[in-house]
């Protein structure tokens, strides 16, 4: 995860602060089901932790990069932001209401996205919301790289991703409360012209 410090360190914001389609979409389901109270594992610098808070929602982030934590502190995100890989999940006992995780999931091995989804649904409260968006096997890094495994790439020095269908969210995400998933191309916001990357949006309920 040298790879996410570095990138920090010398890309700085490299998003820009507009939030992505998915946090937007995501806030607005958020606020309809009443979530007060969310935990976004890899919140980075906080681009998309800003939609949620500017609409009364409370936010509790992780990130591996302490120069993503401490670039969110410069920008003025006031939240609470624990330093550590979700791996080591999880990092306080609290339940919530919401769980928002963008573009994550993709970047860990089976097991680790195994632990990771199991680790979030953990963290629900009876009748609280997952949200992942997972890179699609539609997105145009698809199949760039060596191959690692099934439908999993290193398609650049240190960033290995894992690239979901319908068949394979069903199978990761059925166990815990899967309740739809649909498509979402997410365009980029900073370099206009640079082709949009496929994302699969996942919803999961927790009921008991």
């Amino acid at each position: 995860m040298e790879f996410w410090e570095s990138s920090f360190i010398e890309k700085q914001t490299m998003w820009g602060f507009e939030p992505t389609d998915s946090a937007i979409l995501t806030k607005d389901f958020f606020l309809e089901k009443n979530v007060k109270e969310i935990l976004i594992p890899g919140i980075g610098y906080g681009r998309n932790a800003k939609v949620f808070i500017d609409n009364g929602i409370n936010v509790t982030g992780i990130e591996i990069s302490k120069t993503a934590i401490n670039l969110a502190a410069q920008n003025g995100l006031d939240c609470n932001i624990y330093h550590g890989s979700v791996s080591d999940m999880p990092f306080d006992n609290k339940q919530y209401d919401g769980i928002f995780s963008h573009a994550l999931i993709h970047l860990l091995n089976k097991d680790e996205r195994e632990k990771f989804i199991k680790d979030c649904y953990d963290q629900l409260k009876p009748n609280g919301y997952m949200a992942f968006t997972a890179v699609s096997k539609k997105a145009p890094m698809f199949g760039k790289g060596k191959q690692l495994d099934e439908d999993y790439f290193e398609i650049m020095e240190g960033v290995k991703m894992y690239f979901y269908d319908s068949d394979s969210i069903k199978q990761d995400f059925g166990k815990y409360g899967l309740v739809e998933f649909s498509e979402i191309d997410e365009p980029n916001k900073i370099m206009k012209g640079k082709p949009s990357i496929n994302f699969n949006m996942v919803i999961c309920k927790k009921t008991l």
